[in-house]
């Protein structure tokens, strides 16, 4: 009685504890706040710093006149950009390897997490476990030229075996058409075994309690995953999602820029290789800084859209 009383008196909701200062929980726990200061550094060094070169689309830049003294030119390299005959290609080139990365990169490792997961042999899991993730630690460059052995014309093991079908060779390498493909399951095989370690992190936090009692019920092992394992994870999988929208337009510059060649530039250009070529090959600072200000903005309007459509439907988002 004497508790509710001095709650009524500082006008406190009963059942609620008065709120303290954010300086008095900051100094109550002082300890974790230092551990962020690192983190925040680097973030206020390499990430908000940085901001400030953003004027460098804004302006017809060159060294000797400095961010400052080069004339301001306000929307003229987006203007330039747009109205370029490369916009639409590289746009497109962009969309569709992105598109089709998240069609099948995405669900493929959430796939793969809940097949492992229902493994009993230890040993084998383990086994499957080492043989995935392998692929991630091998360096880009001999990825590439991985691909270019296995898809060669004269001596690669796909063309030996279409030859032993009697089939024509195909220069998989050179036909536009191929590249996006190419590409996408390359990276999914690479990446698969590594994206499913957050999926089966998530696994594990499913109490087993759960497939005990749908084990006793009659539950076989694909009503299980349905109605168990695939709920529990639909939390990490919708904010991987968001993550992977939000990155939409934009391309590994490295893989593609070492698959490009003559004959399939027109399906492997992308916004990441045609900033690449006007900005440190061709010089065109400012236009190369509008290009990529394009892209992280349309990036960043695609995050919170999607975030936004994420919270509206279900209880998990970014923020």
């Amino acid at each position: 009685m004497a508790e509710t009383q001095a709650l009524k008196r500082q006008d406190v909701p009963i059942g609620k504890k008065p709120k303290s200062s954010l300086s008095k929980r900051m100094a109550k726990t002082y300890q974790l706040y230092i551990f962020l200061i690192p983190a925040v550094l680097y973030y206020i060094i390499f990430k908000y710093i940085p901001i400030y070169g953003v004027q460098i689309a804004f302006r017809d830049y060159n060294f000797i006149q400095g961010f400052l003294g080069s004339p301001w030119v306000g929307l003229m390299h987006f203007k330039r950009f747009f109205n370029s005959p490369d916009f639409w290609l590289v746009l497109k080139n962009t969309l569709s390897i992105s598109i089709l990365n998240l069609v099948l990169g995405f669900p493929i490792p959430i796939i793969f997490a809940l097949l492992l997961n229902q493994m009993t042999s230890k040993a084998y899991k383990r086994i499957i476990q080492t043989v995935s993730y392998a692929p991630y630690f091998i360096s880009m460059v001999v990825l590439v030229g991985m691909l270019y052995i296995l898809l060669s014309p004269s001596y690669g093991v796909v063309n030996h075996v279409l030859a032993a079908m009697g089939q024509e060779r195909v220069f998989f390498m050179a036909k536009p058409e191929l590249f996006a493909a190419i590409y996408v399951l390359s990276g999914i095989w690479q990446n698969t075994g590594y994206s499913s370690v957050i999926y089966l992190a998530a696994l594990t936090s499913i109490s087993p309690e759960l497939h005990e009692a749908a084990h006793v019920d009659g539950a076989n092992k694909w009503q299980r995953i349905w109605h168990i394992d695939l709920p529990g994870i639909i939390p990490t999988a919708v904010i991987m999602l968001i993550l992977g929208a939000g990155t939409i337009l934009t391309v590994g510059f490295e893989k593609n820029y070492l698959m490009q060649n003559a004959l399939n530039r027109p399906a492997a250009e992308v916004i990441s290789t045609f900033v690449y070529k006007r900005g440190i090959t061709q010089g065109e600072f400012s236009y190369a800084s509008a290009i990529g200000l394009f892209e992280s903005s349309i990036n960043f309007i695609i995050l919170i859209s999607v975030n936004k459509i994420a919270k509206r439907f279900s209880e998990s988002s970014l923020f």
